[in-house]
């Protein structure tokens, strides 16, 4: 199910203004890669052009090329709304339809694709709140409002969402930042346990965190304000953060900007 990405000279834009410069990369399926790097590099922009989410912004434009395995998600019939069936997304805040019921939240995706049978989704939202370590918090509850869920449940019923369409690439943009330590442990230890079946990349400003939860870490750097992010390296999570081939990289990581 979980496929590999590879990147090849992307820019992303803004209008007129190079927000992200000349990316090239690999992502590893059934693992988790971290992107880290100062605010204002990138980070998040980058993984906006991964499921199409950037051209959403209007005047925002991307080239260059993100193959998922032998497919050109940018190629000219290729349908932005079929990409992000396959490439979900989880966001910093947690964000679940405020008006539709834990059950409908997890079911609305499915939907849309044309499931209709009752004990088919009933099984396959089952399934998609056990794969967030939600289901034995809310199986008694399924028709209260997502929205009267904990930040934690809230995050966690965002992901059961996201996994309920079968995605094989799941982008997470800080999905702790507004959470509590006990609720960002619960985020932390699902995505361990979701690589095994999915391509897993993270956005996180907590170094701790990537170092907790990635396989590979990739550091995003900006020259100044108004220039554009750039990757500066990608490697093992061990080797960059015991031992980086770029100064810049050793000095965000031990504090000296950032």
């Amino acid at each position: 199910m979980a496929k590999r990405i590879e990147v090849s000279g992307l820019n992303a834009y803004y209008g007129g203004f190079l927000a992200v410069e000349d990316v090239s990369m690999t992502i590893e399926p059934r693992s988790v890669t971290a992107f880290i790097g100062p605010s204002g590099c990138g980070k998040s922009t980058f993984l906006r052009t991964l499921n199409r989410m950037h051209e959403v912004i209007p005047g925002a434009r991307v080239d260059g090329k993100v193959m998922l395995d032998d497919q050109d998600l940018y190629g000219d019939k290729v349908d932005p709304v079929a990409v992000r069936r396959v490439v979900g997304m989880v966001f910093q805040r947690p964000n679940p339809f405020p008006t539709m019921s834990i059950y409908d939240n997890v079911a609305a995706g499915l939907k849309l694709n044309g499931v209709k049978g009752k004990s088919e989704l009933d099984g396959i939202v089952e399934t998609s709140l056990k794969g967030a370590n939600l289901w034995n918090e809310v199986k008694d509850r399924l028709a209260k409002p997502g929205a009267g869920l904990s930040g934690g449940q809230q995050q966690r019923l965002c992901i059961a969402r996201a996994i309920a369409v079968q995605p094989q690439v799941l982008l997470m943009d800080e999905p702790c930042s507004a959470l509590d330590p006990i609720s960002t442990l619960a985020i932390e230890d699902l995505i361990a346990q979701l690589k095994s079946q999915y391509t897993i990349v993270i956005v996180t400003h907590n170094m701790q965190q990537a170092a907790r939860v990635s396989d590979r870490t990739a550091f995003f750097n900006i020259a100044g304000t108004g220039k554009p992010g750039k990757l500066i390296e990608l490697d093992d999570t061990s080797r960059i953060f015991t031992n980086p081939s770029e100064k810049a990289t050793e000095d965000y990581i031990t504090g000296r900007f950032g």
